[in-house]
């Protein structure tokens, strides 16, 4: 496979020291990817010529950045099956989960395109005679975006798309994971019409990592920070961003709830668990972490969703035989084990799968998860689930909001009005009555509460984050002054 470079001002170029790194296939442990390593110089170079390319393009017309972006949509949706096979070698996904990652992704753009006509202002009545007060909305600059490997095609375009909508332009720092996935969605902006130097993709050796990111936040014309990825990752960038003063959008862990009321149609709840629970794994930010059931349907739903968790079986993505594909890589079974392991011996019981071994996992289910237990309260990011049984709607609210984290949820019950109500009492950016946790539109305003971040991805919400709010004035006449 040819060596990946770096993508800065439409060049491709190996690191400015010849450095590379790899990526391995985390099923057979061969070389999926061998990617350019960029130094300290490396990543200021491509902020310089972000910075460069913002004088430009921040006064392009809305026109122009919708037919690029809708240019960008098309060609993204033209290498699919590229997409297909790279997150197959590198993160272990089914060709199923990269298609969806691909159609969304697509979406996004499309989103975005319809966004360069809503960076609206508004006309403020001032006090002072003979002035008009405008609060206009203007692009911020060159964007830091940095993005995981887990949905690498959504949450990669998402975290540029409506940067550039809105007259920015990006330095994507892609994922020591997925570096040729991500270096896909730069390459087809290029192709679709972003002009060079408007997105640049930078990849990194693991190590490097802390390093080049400091560079980039601190670098002058990097004016915002969006980060998707780990809780304990994101306060790093948090604080590093703080001490720049420097806005940064954070959408990081989850341990989403999903709650079964006593009314609960126990058919769909299991639908919807199932995939909230184990699609991509579980390897999803709002993967449903916790089902919280009222013990009066407890009995009847789990039965049901471990005869339905026994149906996804896992395997070898590459085949195309399983709904299920790998882990990320061994380790991240390895530590599931543990929280298993944790959990059994302190009373819990597997109603389906069981441990994992090398990097597959199958569907696994434990009930009777009690506080004492780790995976009550630790993101597991499998395809695992505790199930913690409850008596009536306080305590299931209660234990919904037991958590560090807040990024999605979901309720089911047959009465909306009072699943409703239930949703509305939990702690989360996101909630669902009557469906998923695991749910993605490009439109809404995506992100979390909490320890999951703070910030908002999506739609107007989105404009928001990536532009600054100026007011500026225009008077005639003369005025008259006090001094």
């Amino acid at each position: 496979m040819d060596q990946l470079g770096l993508l800065i001002g439409g060049a491709h170029d190996g690191a400015s020291n010849g450095a590379t790194f790899e990526r391995r296939n985390p099923l057979t442990g061969e070389v999926a990817t061998t990617a350019a390593a960029a130094t300290v110089d490396d990543a200021n170079h491509a902020a310089d010529i972000a910075a460069e390319a913002f004088g430009t393009w921040s006064k392009t017309s809305p026109g122009e950045r919708r037919k690029a972006l809708l240019g960008a949509a098309d060609a993204l949706m033209a290498k699919a099956d590229d997409f297909v096979a790279a997150m197959a070698t590198e993160i272990g996904a089914t060709a199923g989960w990269a298609m969806f990652n691909v159609g969304l992704a697509a979406d996004m753009l499309r989103e975005a395109a319809a966004l360069t006509t809503q960076i609206k202002g508004e006309v403020i009545p001032s006090d002072r005679p003979g002035t008009m007060a405008m609060a206009i909305r203007q692009p911020a600059g060159v964007v830091l975006s940095i993005a995981p490997w887990n949905a690498p095609v959504i949450l990669g375009t998402r975290s540029l798309a409506t940067p550039i909508a809105c007259g920015n332009t990006v330095v994507m720092k892609s994922s020591e994971i997925c570096p040729r996935t991500h270096a896909l969605i730069g390459e087809a902006l290029r192709e679709g019409g972003v002009p060079e130097g408007v997105v640049n993709v930078i990849s990194n050796a693991p190590d490097d990592a802390a390093a080049i990111v400091d560079a980039l936040i601190a670098h002058p014309a990097v004016r915002r920070v969006n980060f998707t990825g780990s809780t304990r990752v994101g306060k790093i960038i948090a604080e590093t961003a703080a001490r720049h003063l420097k806005p940064a959008l954070l959408e990081l862990g989850g341990k989403a709830p999903f709650v079964v009321l006593d009314d609960a149609d126990i058919e769909q709840a299991v639908a919807a668990a199932a995939f909230g629970t184990y699609m991509n794994q579980g390897q999803i930010c709002m993967s449903t972490e916790r089902i919280v059931a009222d013990e009066k349907i407890a009995d009847e739903f789990v039965a049901a969703f471990a005869e339905k968790a026994k149906t996804l079986k896992a395997g070898d993505p590459r085949e195309g035989s399983c709904p299920l594909g790998a882990l990320v890589d061994e380790s991240a079974v390895t530590r599931i084990n543990e929280l298993i392991d944790d959990a059994v011996g302190k009373g819990a019981v597997i109603a389906a799968g069981g441990k994992g071994e090398g990097a597959i996992m199958q569907a696994t289910i434990l009930d009777h998860v009690t506080p004492a237990m780790r995976i009550y309260s630790e993101e597991s990011f499998g395809p695992i689930v505790a199930i913690v049984r409850v008596s009536g709607v306080d305590e299931a609210v209660r234990v919904a909001n037991d958590t560090e984290y807040g990024l999605s949820a979901a309720v089911f019950g047959k009465d909306a009005i009072r699943a409703l109500g239930v949703a509305r009492r939990i702690e989360s950016g996101i909630c669902h009555v009557n469906g998923p946790t695991v749910h993605d539109e490009a439109q809404m305003p995506f992100g979390g509460v909490k320890a999951s971040g703070y910030g908002r991805f999506g739609g107007e919400a989105g404009i928001h984050e990536f532009t600054d709010l100026r007011w500026i004035t225009i008077t005639e006449g003369e005025l008259h002054y006090p001094i």
